[in-house]
């Protein structure tokens, strides 16, 4: 589709100029916007794209090669992640940054996504020619030698169209300031107190090991995603390691269903590891670490009951077990291995301070009985190791650099400190982000679990679940959901934040692609009746979506009786003039009523009518048995309250209804809908099939998609 790309002179937007000329996608240039305005792309239908970004992923899925924007989910999103990069080498201060860590992400690359070019190499090429003579001089010396060589490859193979723009609006100054990087690669800048420090302290290239370490006792959820996609950027940042270790301590909560399901779920957001370890892998060392603290004085046996320890480690009391000789706690300690009745009561503690402030440090448990057998090992074990103890102990053995937690552990770093220099093991740096937390949105994995035992969900799949399977089924793509969290940086501060943002930056990606529908309420309609319509029906084929090729054709019936939505049909007068979309106009001649209720509308055909005069266009389906029958499915959330306080129970708070099913009827193409396919509703919102058609006795199941406009209550 021609269009034309509208921009201020002071800044033309190169990256947008080179990408449709590599793409021949046509292209005209209008230099008259106001200084400081952002892009316009502007298309000959009046529809109009603002920002670099979206009009450069419009280019690359109006591309004559659709490897442009990457070859799958996975590379297209990491495209997108690159287009927030890209405008970093135009940040004067951060240009020397950009340029060092560009040069060794491609030390071993020879395109920045996937085995192709991409979008991705146009907007970081033509943001280093817009340099202008500061990346000239560094490209003829030898300092990024990988940045150069990229860089070199791509004006072998395409100068011949680069050249010429970026001799056109590139001088030697450049082409003028852009704004600032995107937050996730911004260094921190003392004079900016909220910008994210995402330098790992202490850390070398090449020498940085981080570690993803969920427990497998649920199912990987948002609040997980996050700590999952840092443990990735730093890796990928410092060219290091990543290493994903199930911490499997407690054989009551854990399974190999959930082991199974957080690997699909890491994959599906596309993290590379380097290796796949368990806690369990370690246990043999573990007690014998255990043991060796106890001969050394550093641990003891204790047999108090649950509460009264807790009572005295609240008030600073030491335990009458403190002062046991090392031959009773070793006498005991065997006692647990074997898990006697004697042994049942007891548990190891570290003999740290019990007068300490930090109440973390006041003798923690280091090691429980448990005589459920384990998912991995069986019934081997009678003793597990609490996560406090195993989790330093593993992370100095596997070499790890910098262990990465959320600041709810803030307290208990000094205790990880503490227990390292017991065991005598090195130092692992602790680097703390703030947790992830979502408006409406439970995060713990015992109280997401009651739901699911509770026959509250379906399962932790359920698209009301804050779970990467959950939200996928409800139409997010990883995409969205990688940017979201990567925009939150490595900050440190507690944010509540709304799930309306998530959903607008998933509709971004879904809405230039996703092909459009039609559908009218099954027990919501009225039948129009159209005297100079066509008196046999006829099929015209038209796009699926208007302004997007690749999303393909479809049939559309053209017929003399038609339905319409009831609550467009009752706001229709007789006389008016309406648009049918796709169609044409028609005017109302008659409106038939029963008890005050319409019961049917009839018109004629008035297709040399202009659409721009008409005040409502509407969506219609033909009246033909090969409907398609659909289950229109709405969602809300689980609780009632946007942030629960502490001393809340979240079973006051349960919202009454959080599913409601619509019947419904869609056009005939939608029998080819494939399972987990996202369309358009037209004039009804985004959905993401569920269900996809089996016979014309079982709806098509479709979920709806929020679009991050604020939803109404289903209640």
């Amino acid at each position: 589709m021609e269009a034309k790309i509208a921009f201020s002179q002071d800044s033309p937007p190169i990256s947008i100029i080179c990408a449709a000329k590599v793409a021949d996608v046509p292209l005209t240039t209008d230099p008259s916007l106001p200084a400081g305005s952002a892009p316009t792309l502007q298309f000959g239908s009046g529809d109009l794209l603002h920002g670099v970004n979206p009009v450069l992923l419009y280019i690359a899925h109006a591309a004559s090669f659709p490897s442009f924007s990457g070859q799958n989910a996975i590379e297209f999103g990491h495209v997108v992640e690159w287009l927030e990069y890209a405008p970093t080498f135009l940040s004067g201060s951060e240009f020397e940054n950009a340029c060092s860590f560009v040069d060794g992400y491609l030390a071993s690359r020879t395109f920045l996504v996937g085995h192709g070019l991409t979008i991705a190499d146009l907007a970081v090429w033509s943001n280093l020619a817009g340099i202008g003579q500061r990346w000239d001089s560094l490209r003829r010396s030898k300092k990024y030698q990988n940045l150069v060589r990229w860089f070199n490859s791509i004006d072998a193979g395409y100068g011949d169209k680069l050249n010429t723009i970026v001799a056109a609006y590139v001088g030697k100054r450049g082409i003028g300031k852009s704004p600032a990087p995107s937050l996730k690669e911004k260094v921190h800048d003392s004079k900016d107190p909220s910008a994210p420090e995402v330098d790992l302290p202490g850390a070398k290239v090449g020498q940085v090991c981080v570690r993803f370490a969920p427990e497998p006792s649920g199912y990987l959820h948002i609040g997980h995603a996050k700590a999952a996609l840092l443990n990735k950027y730093f890796a990928e940042r410092y060219q290091g390691r990543l290493i994903v270790r199930f911490d499997d301590t407690n054989p009551s909560k854990e399974s190999n269903e959930f082991v199974e399901n957080l690997l699909k779920d890491i994959e599906t957001l596309g993290i590379k590891y380097d290796a796949v370890t368990y806690t369990s892998d370690y246990f043999p060392k573990l007690m014998e670490m255990a043991e060796s603290l106890i001969k050394q004085g550093k641990a003891y046996v204790d047999d108090t009951p649950k509460e009264q320890m807790r009572s005295e480690r609240m008030d600073g009391v030491e335990s009458r077990c403190r002062s046991n000789t090392v031959e009773e706690n070793l006498s005991l300690w065997k006692e647990m291995v074997n898990g006697t009745n004697r042994g049942m009561q007891c548990c190891v503690r570290g003999k740290l301070d019990m007068q300490d402030p930090n109440k973390s440090l006041r003798d923690p448990v280091y090691y429980r009985c448990n005589t459920d057998p384990h998912h991995r090992v069986g019934s081997k074990y009678k003793v597990y190791p609490t996560y406090d103890f195993a989790c330093p102990f593993v992370d100095a053995l596997e070499g790890v650099t910098h262990a990465l937690r959320s600041s709810e552990y803030h307290d208990r770093n000094a205790q990880y400190y503490r227990i390292l220099q017991d065991m005598g093991m090195r130092r692992v740096e602790i680097y703390e982000f703030s947790r992830l937390n979502m408006v409406y949105t439970l995060l713990s994995k015992r109280k997401l679990l009651w739901f699911v035992q509770n026959k509250k969900v379906e399962d932790w799949t359920d698209p009301r679940f804050p779970t990467v399977q959950g939200i996928v089924r409800r139409g997010l793509k990883v995409e969205a959901l990688i940017q979201f969290i990567l925009q939150q940086g490595a900050s440190k501060n507690l944010n509540l934040m709304e799930w309306d943002k998530l959903w607008t930056i998933n509709k971004k990606i879904i809405d230039p692609m996703c092909a459009r529908h039609t559908a009218v309420l099954k027990d919501q309609r009225v039948i129009f009746t159209l005297t100079n319509g066509p008196e046999k029906p006829f099929v015209r084929i038209l796009p699926r979506h208007k302004k997007y090729e690749g999303a393909g054709k479809k049939a559309t019936t053209f017929s003399n009786r038609i339905w319409l939505d009831f609550v467009d049909a009752s706001v229709i007068s007789k006389g008016e003039e309406v648009t049918l979309m796709d169609w044409g106009n028609a005017i109302i001649k008659e409106i038939k009523m029963e008890n005050g209720v319409i019961t049917e509308l009839i018109g004629e055909l008035h297709l040399e009518g202009s659409v721009k005069t008409t005040k409502l266009k509407l969506t219609w389906l033909p009246d033909m048995e090969d409907l398609v029958p659909l289950s229109l499915v709405e969602f809300d959330y689980l609780i009632s309250k946007k942030k629960l306080e502490e001393d809340e129970d979240f079973l006051d708070n349960l919202n009454p209804c959080t599913r409601r099913e619509t019947p419904a009827l869609g056009d005939s193409n939608m029998r080819n809908l494939k399972h987990g396919e996202i369309i358009q509703l037209e004039r009804k919102g985004y959905y993401r099939c569920d269900a996809p058609f089996i016979r014309s006795s079982k709806p098509v199941v479709l979920f709806s998609i929020p679009d991050g406009r604020q939803q109404a209550s289903l209640n």
